[in-house]
């Protein structure tokens, strides 16, 4: 494409929503976290191939979790300065790498190596990938944030079926497979980075003028913007630790609780990530409608009655608690998202970088605890506990209003 058309027909600032590139994003963020969730898809065969216990899990959860945390700020900084469409694929290169490791990994700390390969090209990922959403997203940002994150969503919702039909039958050689998932995301990027290519060479300037610029009402003040993104990230920690104590250990508490198989065991997990996946898309959608805030706060407070009463219903209650309890703190993650966005004015790739890796991070954190919480009190004890975590999302209240507002 020359620069004289991408000029005509690219601008998604000018033109509207790009919904190919969104969709075709959405896709890679699908294959991305898709072998991310192979790592976690792993872990009952794991504690079985090479005898870890709970405490190693979550170490694994950590490394993989903290080094997408740690990078994707870094990343998402050196992005605003200076865009790479090329580190997309590179990422996805790396996260092949790491499936290779897991599958021939023949001790826990070669397998420690592989997850931090995965992990990196987590890292290099998202904040690109988040910038690639800003240039498609047009006028209609929670749409499209909610679009590229389901897509998040629905790979992480894969775990528990890579569980059941794939590792339970062939073990831990099966995450070999994982390779195809990075393959195909650097097939569909060879369509994605031409276009963010021409993008930034066209419209850069216009795009990193527009977003830089002072908004139409006064901006918040220095203290204000601080207090809000102190706040956003104790919410973010409320609900990456909640989520991490389902994801990678509700699945063990099904089985000593209710006496569930492995493979029975997955399908309360799935129905969780699954309803997040609705979740993330209707609330971005009714985030253009209603505010960030307001999302928010009814997305991680709201969950808190049904996080609460998980621990304590009977088998047949769980699944239909389960599906609410996904749906509704999900809902308001990609918003979170957006929310840091219009905090950073013109600093998309930071802003992505510090949510979705704090996220990622203070979820490793939280494997880490709760895995020797579980080793030493028990996995039933540690899952009440964990149930009040999303309390802490009724602090949501004291946000300041979205600048849309």
């Amino acid at each position: 494409m020359s620069a004289s058309n991408s000029a005509k027909i690219s601008p998604a600032v000018k033109l509207g929503t790009v919904y190919s590139i969104l969709f075709a994003i959405s896709s890679v963020h699908l294959l991305n976290d898709a072998m991310q969730s192979v790592v976690s898809a792993l872990f009952p065969i794991f504690e079985d191939s090479l005898g870890l216990k709970f405490g190693q899990i979550g170490w694994i959860a950590f490394t993989l979790n903290m080094t997408s945390s740690v990078l994707q700020p870094a990343v998402g900084l050196l992005s605003d300065k200076k865009p790479a469409p090329w580190m997309l694929p590179v990422g996805m290169a790396c996260s092949l790498v790491g499936m290779v490791g897991l599958a021939y990994a023949p001790s826990f700390w070669m397998l420690l190596l592989a997850v931090v390969f995965v992990g990196f090209g987590s890292a290099v990922f998202h904040p690109e990938g988040s910038r690639v959403v800003f240039f498609a997203a047009g006028e209609r940002r929670g749409l499209a944030q909610s679009i590229y994150q389901v897509g998040g969503n629905f790979g992480q919702a894969l775990a528990p079926l890579m569980t059941i039909y794939i590792f339970v039958p062939l073990g831990q050689r099966g995450a070999v497979l994982g390779t195809f998932l990075a393959i195909a995301a650097i097939i569909v990027l060879l369509r994605v980075v031409p276009w963010y290519g021409a993008q930034l060479a066209a419209n850069g300037a216009l795009v990193k003028k527009k977003a830089g610029a002072a908004p139409a009402v006064k901006p918040y003040s220095n203290k204000v913007i601080a207090f809000a993104l102190t706040l956003l990230l104790v919410l973010v920690f409320a609900r990456s630790w909640y989520a991490a104590g389902i994801s990678s250990f509700y699945n063990f508490y099904m089985q000593d609780n209710y006496g569930l198989s492995i493979k029975a065991a997955q399908v309360p997990l799935f129905i969780f990530m699954a309803a997040g996946v609705l979740g993330t898309f209707l609330g971005g959608i009714l985030s253009d409608r209603f505010g960030r805030k307001r999302m928010m706060l009814f997305s991680i407070a709201g969950s808190a009655p049904f996080a609460l009463l998980l621990p304590h219903v009977s088998l047949g209650w769980v699944y239909p608690v389960i599906f609410l309890l996904g749906f509704i703190l999900q809902s308001g993650f990609s918003v979170s998202v957006v929310y840091a966005q219009e905090l950073l004015p013109g600093k998309v790739g930071m802003a992505s970088g510090l949510i979705t890796g704090l996220a990622f991070g203070m979820g490793g954190l939280g494997s880490i605890v709760l895995g020797t919480a579980a080793d030493h009190y028990g996995i039933l004890d540690t899952m009440v506990v964990c149930s009040f975590l999303p309390l802490i999302g009724l602090l949501s209240i004291l946000l300041p209003k979205d600048r849309r507002e």
